[in-house]
């Protein structure tokens, strides 16, 4: 369980992400995540990343019971501090990594897991995979910086508003996933990907991600950021937790056939 790096084959490094049941990171996982990412790309023997997780999806953002559990316990905001700085630094390292990542997104991949799709710089996905923001029904708010880099941006806001997912095939005929496949074919699809990145000269595929990296219209790091100055002030304002309290209970409600009033 946890972060690990394995190298499959010369020139590609493989980043694994496994914390069952769903890929909920906690925030050294994000951190750790993070360091993965960097190491990988540091290393000189590396021209392709290939970022992928263990079990059954990709990511379901981060581990709102352990900020819970952690706001209950301090009193404080230090749990959505961290995870803030968390999930900047493991996004950042997707975006900045020296060489060329490829995402291979299976099952779900929520809240954080498009922030680090977003920054990608290639997608391949299984049939099953779904890609969205559940943010508004988990009390939170960010990552719309990197739906916008998988959707045009009426729809990313129509997502964004809704917290409805996408799915793979959808994504695809935008142009943001590179391939879809049985998800017993993501693995080797995602590494014929990487090996045909691999194969180009190594010093030459550094300088064209820090070009491609260079020309980009929007600043993610610093818009990202942004996003997350209004996710603070939700949570200072009371309504995140007002709704973050919810969490969870519209699923049980519609299996007991019971709801509450809507002023609770």
């Amino acid at each position: 369980m946890g972060v690990s790096t394995s190298s499959p084959e010369k020139r590609i490094s493989v980043v694994t992400v496994d914390f069952p049941p769903v890929n909920a990171l906690p925030v050294r996982g994000w951190f750790d995540l993070a360091d993965a990412v960097r190491a990988a790309g540091r290393d000189p023997g590396t021209r392709c990343v290939v970022l992928t997780a263990a079990g059954r999806g990709f990511n379901a953002g981060v581990d709102i019971k352990e900020m819970q559990r952690e706001a209950r316990e301090t009193g404080g905001h230090h749990a959505l501090v961290a995870a803030n700085r968390g999930c900047f630094e493991a996004f950042a390292a997707v975006y900045e990594c020296e060489v060329p990542v490829v995402a291979a997104v299976h099952g779900f991949c929520l809240g954080g897991g498009i922030g680090l799709v977003g920054n990608a710089d290639a997608i391949v996905a299984s049939e099953d995979a779904t890609f969205g923001l559940p943010e508004l029904d988990r009390g939170a708010l960010g990552a719309a910086t990197h739906l916008a880099r998988l959707v045009p941006g009426h729809l990313m806001r129509a997502l964004y508003y809704t917290a409805r997912t996408a799915t793979a095939a959808e994504l695809h005929a935008h142009g943001s996933v590179w391939k879809v496949v049985r998800r017993e074919e993501l693995r080797d699809a995602a590494l014929e990907l990487a090996r045909e990145i691999a194969a180009k000269d190594g010093e030459l595929i550094r300088l064209a991600k820090a070009a491609l990296n260079g020309i980009d219209p929007v600043d993610v790091r610093r818009s990202y950021r942004f996003e997350q100055g209004f996710t603070f002030e939700a949570n200072l304002s009371g309504v995140a937790d007002r709704v973050r309290d919810t969490f969870g209970r519209q699923a049980a409600e519609a299996a007991t056939g019971t709801r509450r009033p809507a002023s609770e």
